[in-house]
């Protein structure tokens, strides 16, 4: 479950968002998580990838990790969210945030959806048209042009209507 709380993420819609994506992603329901996501790098050829210390992306200024050889396919993924090492540096200085803790990974996060212009959608309730402006962003929502597999829409939908905020 996302750590921002309802208020400060904007409402609960917002925050049962956050929980569909780290579902589609697949970083909360991950084996190897030991922090409900926050903690795992994008799985490549050779194995799962998880890190430890928040004090900063985990891959900013590192190699991508290798997802496919056969086309060369290399991401730099991390956290709840699978942000590319590449926007954190522009979301931590714009978001004024001190680390790439939980609370850091849902700002950016709350952020990337307020710029696709998705956030009234998300508290409409019209969660379809979210995902559609949204799959840019997430690799795992359909109709996303990564040619990555990811879920449906149905099931997007069901997870945000299922999904209960504390």
């Amino acid at each position: 479950m996302a750590v921002i709380t309802a208020e400060q993420a904007g409402g609960a819609a917002l925050v049962r968002m956050l929980d569909t994506i780290a579902y589609s992603e697949g970083t909360s329901t991950s084996p190897h998580t030991k922090n409900d996501g926050y903690n795992i790098i994008v799985s490549g050829v050779d194995g799962h990838h998880e890190f430890t210390d928040y004090s900063d992306h985990p891959l900013v200024g590192k190699p991508g990790i290798v997802i496919r050889r056969e086309p060369l396919l290399v991401s730099s993924a991390a956290g709840r969210y699978q942000l590319l090492a590449k926007y954190w540096p522009h979301y931590k200085e714009v978001l004024h945030l001190p680390d790439f803790s939980p609370l850091s990974q849902d700002r950016v996060a709350l952020q990337q959806i307020k710029e696709c212009r998705a956030t009234q959608n998300i508290l409409e309730g019209n969660i379809e048209v979210a995902i559609a402006k949204l799959r840019n962003i997430w690799a795992s929502f359909p109709g996303n042009g990564y040619g990555q597999g990811g879920k449906s829409m149905a099931a997007l939908v069901e997870r945000f209507r299922t999904e209960a905020v504390a």
